[in-house]
């Protein structure tokens, strides 16, 4: 995974969880579930990566 993709998939799990602290502190549901859908997509992407890594290296 490149420094690049590490830092972007970490800005969108952070961007996620500030949405889904924002929602809690309002009580904007829909906010606070666009914070989980941007932190899972966060996740997925980094396991993707991770993937990719695992089949260079063999």
């Amino acid at each position: 995974m490149g420094l690049g993709d590490k830092i972007e998939n970490a800005a969108e799990k952070m961007t996620g969880k500030g949405k889904e602290a924002a929602g809690d502190a309002t009580g904007n549901d829909r906010l606070r579930a666009e914070g989980q859908a941007d932190q899972a997509k966060g996740d997925l992407k980094q396991a993707g990566e991770k993937v990719k890594d695992a089949f260079k290296k063999d």
